[in-house]
């Protein structure tokens, strides 16, 4: 019986390797999704900390071609005011997406299950562009 609860135990912890394994293996072979992926994250780090002016400066131009500091931080607060402080968040994928006609450029979209003080059960999009001088830098995020 021993044997067999070892045996169990081995197959599980395997297939949950194999699992993680699969879940992630472009992070670990493509260089450009593990540096959109620490971007991203350092964003996420700015935003969590209600730092409006740090977000907006380091988003891509794109972003703030778009969108004033002014506008981005009223937006920003409006999100965070109906969700909450962030408690937690596990990436669920980090996938490149090319360009269109209307949109070209190179992109990286991350996704992110959430848990927020007012929405325990909420995901995450952000989108990445690598901008003129090669760096990763946020042009969209979503919370719902």
């Amino acid at each position: 019986m021993r044997a067999c609860n070892v045996a169990r135990r081995a197959a599980l912890a395997t297939l949950v390797a194999a699992s993680l394994a699969a879940a992630f293996p472009a992070l670990a072979q493509d260089p450009r999704l593990s540096e959109a992926h620490g971007a991203g994250m350092a964003w996420l780090v700015l935003a969590d900390a209600d730092d409006v002016a740090g977000t907006y400066d380091s988003a891509a131009k794109r972003f703030r071609d778009a969108i004033t500091q002014a506008q981005w931080a009223s937006a920003l607060h409006a999100a965070r005011s109906q969700f909450g402080r962030n408690l937690r968040r596990t990436i669920v994928s980090v996938q490149p997406s090319a360009g269109t006609a209307a949109v070209p450029g190179e992109f990286v979209v991350m996704i992110f299950r959430a848990e927020f003080e007012k929405r325990p059960d909420a995901v995450e999009t952000l989108t990445l562009e690598r901008d003129a001088d090669g760096k990763w830098r946020v042009v969209g995020y979503l919370m719902r």
